[in-house]
């Protein structure tokens, strides 16, 4: 069991953490049988109360930020909600991306209702249809109005594999760096599935066949998508701060199978002290 996560920044008002992936952040009816929690190791490790500002699903992995009082905690969600706060994350995902450019596409905010989905998904991804939502309210399904969302992208490596996962002889990933410059729910996702570029490890909104083979033949069964740097300004003192967490094994491991190593800065690979 999880006893501590890597502290990645701290200073009067707030504290940021390495989340791995499959650990929630706080707890939920939606997933009743897990009983380890992000917000609980915090507090712990901490010795005093703390508050999630903003979220990062089950199975993305990478920087979550504490505050340590209510204030601070109304504070940077409020940055959070108007875009002040710069997220930076990276995937892996099918496909050749283009080598750059900005998604602008409504996002639709499905609410599960005690675990049911609006629309209808396979058995095979009932766990990760759990897993994925932290904020279903235990009410009626429902679904929100289309909401505005952007999101920068940037291809920093691809790669052609000799393998035969769909149809064709060979199949390609690209990594790619992603900037969101607002925070729906699952936007990251939904818009590179809106690209023809879906995330591996999607089993909600990516593709079976690719899923299966990372999986089974390169051992990366999680969803490859890690938030690694959150920048924002302090709102207390105004100092600018840049929080980065290090790619976990499964993530560094691909770079270097597919000689991407070089194509992210040392610093997302490094070790923490």
């Amino acid at each position: 069991m999880t006893r501590s996560l890597p502290i990645l920044y701290r200073d009067d008002d707030c504290v940021a953490v390495a989340k791995p992936a499959g650990l929630l952040v706080h707890r939920t009816h939606l997933d009743p049988e897990d009983s380890v929690f992000a917000l609980q190791i915090v507090r712990d490790q901490l010795g005093c109360w703390v508050h999630p500002v903003h979220r990062l699903d089950k199975p993305t992995s990478g920087v979550l930020l504490f505050a340590l009082d209510a204030e601070m905690a109304r504070n940077l969600g409020d940055a959070f909600q108007a875009g002040r706060m710069k997220k930076t994350y990276v995937a892996v995902v099918r496909g050749y991306c283009p080598e750059s450019g900005v998604v602008e596409h409504v996002v639709v905010v499905d609410r599960p209702s005690r675990g049911k989905w609006v629309a209808g998904v396979g058995p095979d991804e009932a766990t990760d249809r759990v897993a994925d939502d932290e904020s279903g309210d235990g009410g009626p399904a429902r679904v929100s109005a289309p909401a505005p969302a952007v999101t920068e992208y940037e291809r920093l490596a691809s790669v052609e594999l000799p393998v035969s996962v769909e149809t064709y002889p060979t199949s390609r990933y690209s990594l790619v760096r992603l900037s969101p410059h607002t925070g729906k729910r699952h936007q990251l996702r939904k818009h590179l599935k809106h690209l023809g570029h879906p995330i591996i490890g999607d089993v909600r909104y990516g593709r079976g066949a690719h899923n299966r083979y990372f999986r089974d033949e390169l051992g990366a069964g999680r969803l490859l998508l890690a938030a690694t740097e959150l920048q924002f300004v302090q709102p207390r003192t105004g100092a600018a701060v840049r929080i980065v967490a290090p790619l976990d094994e499964t993530m560094t491991g691909l770079l270097g199978r597919f000689g991407w190593t070089d194509a992210v800065p040392k610093e997302w690979i490094a070790a923490q002290d």
